[in-house]
């Protein structure tokens, strides 16, 4: 489903993405750990064409993302083109971006009506059930005021899986909220995982959630894959750098 060749990407003089290369297969969720700064969340607006790359390919079911390749150069898609490749990946931030004078149900719609053409009423039920499924069927009409941190978030949630994606991308999608709400957000992403089976790649500090939920963890650190393997290689990971930051990590899960 997605296939990451030999990426690279710079800010200025900051190459933030030094060589990544992975493939994630259909149906499969790969969990991506890391201290900040070392290229998660880049490589994961990369692969959604958000940010532009270097050098390199990114595949998503097998077409290549927000170019085409022109005797071995890359050549950027006009915007239309990549708007249509983008629409099949869901993506969902580390803030929520939901548009603050729309209701919960609102939120969720509009893409479907405005992008996909889907009528009013077929978008509304549909928004309703996927709102269901995030566990906010009785907040439809609230604003994303009236909303917790965890619940705008199951609503970015819903409103992502509203555009019928491929893949879903989530980028720390807990690390703004308040620690006791960490956990309804994490259930949700692991009932889409469990339940519908959605290719995912997730970003996230959380490792317990890694462990449960993941096929595979990739260890990222200063833009190359360190480690790549299944949950339990990280219980005694093969590579210093990867002990090193988890003995960081769990010490301050404890704190």
């Amino acid at each position: 489903m997605v296939k990451v060749e030999d990426v690279h990407k710079r800010f200025g003089q900051l190459e933030v993405l030094q060589g990544i290369t992975f493939d994630v297969q259909e149906g499969e969720v790969v969990v991506i750990i890391g201290p900040s700064g070392s290229g998660k969340s880049t490589l994961l607006r990369c692969i959604n064409h958000l940010e532009k790359i270097q050098r390199g390919h990114i595949y998503v079911d097998g077409e290549l993302v927000g170019y085409k390749d022109v005797n071995g150069r890359l050549k950027e898609l006009p915007e239309r083109a990549i708007a249509r490749v983008r629409s099949r990946i869901g993506f969902v931030f580390q803030r929520f971006n939901l548009f603050g004078h729309l209701t919960a149900l609102d939120n969720v719609t509009e893409a479907p009506v405005h992008v996909l053409g889907e009528s009013r009423g077929r978008a509304r039920e549909r928004g309703l059930e996927m709102l269901s499924r995030v566990g906010l069927s009785d907040k439809a009409d609230s604003l994303p005021s009236q909303l917790s941190g965890g619940q705008q978030q199951r609503v970015a949630i819903a409103r992502a899986l509203m555009m019928n994606p491929k893949l879903m991308l989530f980028d720390e999608p807990t690390s703004a909220l308040d620690p006791e709400l960490v956990g309804e957000v994490l259930n949700v992403i692991k009932a889409l995982a469990n339940d519908l089976g959605m290719t995912m790649i997730v970003v996230t500090h959380e490792m317990d959630f890694a462990r449960d939920v993941a096929n595979r963890i990739l260890f990222i650190d200063e833009g190359v894959v360190v480690e790549d393997g299944p949950p339990e290689q990280f219980d005694n990971p093969r590579e210093a750098r990867t002990r090193e930051f988890l003995r960081r990590v769990l010490k301050e899960d404890v704190a």
